[in-house]
């Protein structure tokens, strides 16, 4: 799965990265939890966006991080939705719509993973490209129109399995789209999911490196660089764990 993430990327960068008009407000971010607002790109020109969009550029916009359907009648009252599972979500009602319509992108330096298996404790890593730059996650937005009026603009993370850097460390991993294929997964106009669903895959095994960090990332409260400086691990006996379950992020306090 993907629980945390980190965007800290100059704004010049971003904007070259992903082609979109200048940035009016970014900090660099190193330790980005659920519920919390994450940046995503949408398609430039579409007709197909919340509410009757129309933007002449790809865009950025801030987000809630965990998707509330257009439909949901009580926020208070839906699950926390932070990730999607790749292969299944044209079966879930939550993602038909989204995945029809409003995909985006979700740009990222890395994410955070924790790994359970043999461990009393869990070790996290930071997951990082290779070449230190920016990576896009696959993305899925929607806006919710609340009863008080108010619009939620929202979000998800794209997942697919884990490929083998990764899968030591946790079975899942977040789908990555590469700058060649930018354009073909934000067009919801002539791109239906069918069409893109080649690109909902693992990332090539060369991609990612994985880098051991110490347990200070597993409270959203810690927020520097010195989350991401590599640590020693130390060797420990084998425990008991669970690996199967997709909602095993770290305490958010």
């Amino acid at each position: 799965m993907c629980g945390r993430f980190s965007l800290i990327s100059s704004a010049a960068a971003l904007e070259a990265f992903f082609a979109i008009a200048e940035l009016e407000r970014h900090h660099p971010r190193y330790n980005i939890a659920p519920t919390q607002p994450i940046m995503m790109v949408i398609a430039g020109d579409n007709s197909a966006l919340p509410h009757g969009r129309n933007m002449a550029d790809r865009r950025s916009l801030l987000v809630r991080w965990g998707l509330l359907p257009s439909w949901v009648k009580d926020p208070r009252d839906f699950p926390l939705i932070i990730n999607a599972r790749s292969e299944t979500v044209l079966d879930k009602a939550s993602f038909r719509g989204p995945m029809r319509h409003f995909r985006a992108l979700v740009p990222a330096s890395g994410f955070y993973e924790w790994q359970r298996e043999g461990r009393s404790r869990p070790q996290a890593y930071w997951v990082r490209p290779r070449d230190g730059g920016l990576v896009a996650f696959a993305g899925l937005m929607d806006s919710l129109l609340a009863p008080d009026g108010s619009e939620i603009d929202s979000g998800a993370i794209l997942t697919t399995k884990a490929n083998e850097v990764i899968s030591y460390i946790h079975h899942r991993m977040p789908v990555v789209i590469q700058p060649d294929d930018f354009d073909r997964w934000l067009d919801c106009k002539t791109q239906e999911p069918r069409h893109v669903a080649d690109l909902m895959k693992p990332a090539d095994p060369d991609f990612f490196e994985a880098i051991p960090v110490s347990d200070r990332v597993n409270k959203v409260a810690n927020m520097g660089p010195d989350l991401q400086e590599a640590v020693e691990i130390a060797p420990e006996a084998s425990a008991e764990s669970d690996t199967d379950s997709d909602d095993d992020q770290m305490s958010l306090f």
